[in-house]
């Protein structure tokens, strides 16, 4: 199996503040991450009256528009993202990071960006994915909120603009903080494999780990999940994050379950080859039988250990006259079959 890419989605969870960013980057390093990702948000890009979601009105204080919001969370992003990549190198780990603009997408393909994420709200935003598809770099692409032709028309613009098909990663999720278990509709990943014939993933926005396990079952190849500093911090998205403790066990149990999906083919274990013996059966003797006795039901039978003839080869011994005398309860001698 090939090996699940892990994302531990930072995001704004660093509240604005560079120090934050950089301790995130070395929580997700030192959890086991493959990659770490932030988002650049703009307030720019925000109408000043976009109301906010309810989710985003939870946990942050009087706030009352999105723009107010996201002009909190931002980074002078010139100057954070040198600092923020340099980090990322020396604790081994991968940078990346979401866009919402055509200017952050341009500033991003500067810094020599080889992976872009869409994120969800963009996948109709034409004129972006039009510039993001002219780069033929890898995309992940988030489909939260959207539907089969949505989808389809975003993946149309991508892969018409210079775009690869096999460089493009369709990211189920749902754009709920935190997403309720009966609203993850964890089947639509193979939905999306089979419709597209495409590679893959999932951006897991539940609060615990069953969902990304169960989209590591049906084939996801990327598996994205927030986390925090700490889930009591002011911000959109502490609520619905793992805190840096949980971080490393859903790290964990990812690789668990790639552990147990195994490679698919049916043959017996390295670690069972040695039980083989202890559980299956041989065939024996059930009386005393004498040199040229012909072997019959009333004279053999089947027992553990299976060290000796396979039961297998019950009907090929039978009427085949001993090469040898055999006491009671004695295993049957692999020589008896070559005749």
């Amino acid at each position: 199996m090939k090996k699940i890419t892990i994302i531990a989605e930072a995001g704004v969870n660093h509240n604005g503040s560079l120090k934050n960013a950089l301790k995130l980057i070395r929580i997700a390093a030192k959890a086991g991450a493959d990659i770490v990702k932030f988002q650049v948000v703009e307030a720019s890009v925000i109408q000043k009256k976009a109301v906010m979601a309810n989710y985003q009105k939870k946990n942050t204080n009087k706030i009352e528009t999105q723009y107010q919001m996201v002009k909190k969370l931002e980074l002078n992003w010139d100057k954070a993202h040198p600092i923020l990549i340099n980090e990322c190198k020396k604790n081994k780990i991968k940078f990346l990071t979401t866009a919402f603009s055509n200017e952050a997408l341009l500033q991003l393909k500067k810094l020599g960006i080889e992976t872009f994420k869409v994120p969800s709200g963009e996948i109709t935003n034409l004129p972006y994915l039009k510039l993001l598809g002219s780069f033929n770099k890898k995309i992940l692409l988030s489909t939260g909120m959207a539907n089969l032709r949505e989808i389809k028309r975003a993946l149309k613009i991508l892969i018409k603009a210079g775009t690869h098909k096999k460089k493009i990663t369709l990211l189920h999720c749902n754009t709920a903080y935190p997403t309720p278990y009966e609203d993850a509709n964890i089947k639509a990943i193979k939905t999306l494999r089979d419709k597209f014939k495409i590679k893959v993933g999932y951006s897991d926005h539940t609060l615990g780990n069953e969902a990304s396990i169960a989209a590591v079952t049906l084939g996801s190849e990327v598996i994205e999940k927030h986390f925090t500093i700490n889930k009591l911090m002011k911000g959109p998205d502490h609520i619905a994050s793992l805190n840096p403790k949980d971080l490393k066990l859903f790290i964990k149990s990812i690789r668990n379950t790639e552990k147990l999906l195994g490679s698919g083919k049916k043959v017996p274990s390295k670690s069972e080859r040695e039980n083989i013996n202890v559980a299956r059966k041989s065939i024996l003797s059930k009386i005393n039988i004498n040199k040229g006795d012909i072997f019959a039901n009333h004279n053999l039978c089947i027992k553990r250990p299976g060290s000796g003839i396979s039961p297998i080869f019950w009907y090929k011994l039978l009427g085949k006259k001993s090469k040898k005398k055999y006491n009671y309860d004695e295993l049957i001698d692999k020589t008896e079959l070559k005749r």
